[in-house]
């Protein structure tokens, strides 16, 4: 699984949405799958987004959105941009109308050169960009990208000022392979074999997973497992439940149903439901993918 659950095509106009996607260049390709550029009316005012390996990073244009994650009882406000690393519950999202923003799809160990704290402290608690880059920083760059002529323009504002930013990351190499690892596998690799090869212990192997990426090396391979189990899924056709668990691994469909609702929050009958509401109400939509409606 080498993109993000959250990307779309490269460029896609339909339904009242411009969507733009660039794979960025050799200082950033390792880091990042691609940065995208959003402008319109979303298919949704409110978008459920399920727990996957894809930490996020928006930088917000236009008016406000909301946010709202399993530690919230309202929803949060957020005017400039926020960062996402990767979660393990499913989250909200609540677009205005019309929206605008730039932002970056991370591959997972990503997101941790630009971050001035360790991943596991915002783990499912996202942060805004100001509190990661500074008021002045974030309303310097906000301007630069809006004085952008064209989405692709925008882009390339947003890719230089990552690449000014980029710092090395003590730990870095090691989780990215071992993490490339567990995405190549979509999360079928033995933990443990992982550490062998590696010559380090899992207690070295858990902490610098969580402070780059938020989650211990075995939660990682849980969240691709369940991924790109679910991404699988034909919800146009019948689905067996119990042949998906025994497919993916699960010790039984009762775990596999717990696991669901965890990373989903619905269960796989609703999730199925929801996911053909999305296909019939908008067909080959820009964002139609791994978001769900959630209004």
């Amino acid at each position: 699984m080498s993109r993000s659950p959250f990307a779309a095509p490269a460029r896609c106009e339909d339904v009242g949405v411009e969507y733009v996607s660039k794979v960025p260049g050799p200082a950033l390709d390792g880091l990042i799958d691609d940065l995208y550029y959003l402008e319109g009316t979303p298919p949704y005012s409110r978008l459920l987004l399920p727990a996957a390996p894809a930490p996020l990073l928006i930088v917000n244009l236009g008016a406000p959105f909301l946010i709202r994650t399993s530690a919230d009882l309202d929803d949060v406000d957020y005017a400039d941009g926020c960062v996402v690393t990767t979660p393990t519950r499913a989250w909200e999202f609540g677009y205005p109308t019309p929206t605008r923003s730039v932002g970056v799809h991370f591959k997972p160990w990503g997101l941790a050169p630009f971050l001035p704290m360790p991943a596991i402290e915002l783990c499912d608690r996202p942060a805004t960009l100001e509190h990661i880059w500074g008021g002045p920083a974030l309303a310097e760059l906000r301007d630069r990208v809006n004085l952008a002529g064209t989405p692709d323009e925008a882009l390339q504002v947003l890719e230089e000022e990552l690449v000014r930013r980029l710092r090395p990351i003590d730990g870095l190499d090691i989780v990215r392979q071992l993490a490339g690892e567990i995405a190549q596998t979509g999360g079928a690799v033995p933990i443990n074999e992982l550490g062998a090869a590696a010559h380090a212990s899992s207690t070295y192997l858990a902490k610098r997973f969580k402070e780059i990426i938020g989650v211990t090396p075995k939660r990682l391979a849980r969240s691709y497992r369940f991924t790109v189990t679910v991404l699988a899924l034909d919800v146009t056709a019948p689905v067996n439940w119990g042949e998906v668990a025994a497919g993916a691994g699960y010790f039984d469909q009762a775990h596999f149903v717990r696991e669901f609702r965890e990373f989903t929050g619905l269960t796989p009958t609703r999730y199925v439901d929801v996911r053909r509401r999305f296909l019939r109400e908008h067909p080959h939509h820009a964002l139609e993918g791994w978001p769900l409606p959630a209004d």
